[in-house]
């Protein structure tokens, strides 16, 4: 990979999707292409290193793209290719109330709480709406 400084915001966008779909004909599992294209070394975290231009991306038809191969590639079984990423877990504190919806909720996808969870946290949040840590300021 190797992008011009110069290059045009649809010139890197277009950069960006065509890298992932290289990687998505392979068809790796899902946390291999997250990796590879999203994740915090991948291609596009390459292609926009600042703020401001990774929510443009976010915007665009390209970006809508890489999320729709990478949804396609989360339907697939797990499958141990040695290239998976060891798991992590957190542990979010949630009001009752919101863990019950979330349960709801995954009962009407017909899917496990975590698989719910992770497709929320895959999806593009408004800045705006992340309430600020108050130690930070």
């Amino acid at each position: 990979f190797e992008m011009h400084a110069t290059a045009t915001p649809t010139e890197k966008s277009q950069e960006a999707l065509n890298y992932a779909l290289a990687h998505f004909h392979k068809k790796p599992n899902w946390i291999v292409f997250f990796r590879e294209v999203l994740g915090q070394r991948g291609i596009v975290r390459r292609l926009y290193p600042n703020k401001e231009a990774l929510v443009a991306f976010e915007k665009t038809s390209e970006y809508q793209e890489i999320q729709e191969m990478l949804s396609q590639l989360r339907k697939q079984p797990e499958g141990q290719d040695g290239q998976d990423e060891p798991c992590k877990v957190i542990t979010v504190r949630l009001p009752k109330s919101m863990h019950e919806a979330l349960k709801d909720e995954a009962h009407t996808y017909s899917t496990s709480m975590n698989q719910l969870c992770i497709s929320k946290l895959l999806q593009i949040i408004d800045a705006e709406l992340v309430p600020g840590d108050d130690k930070t300021k």
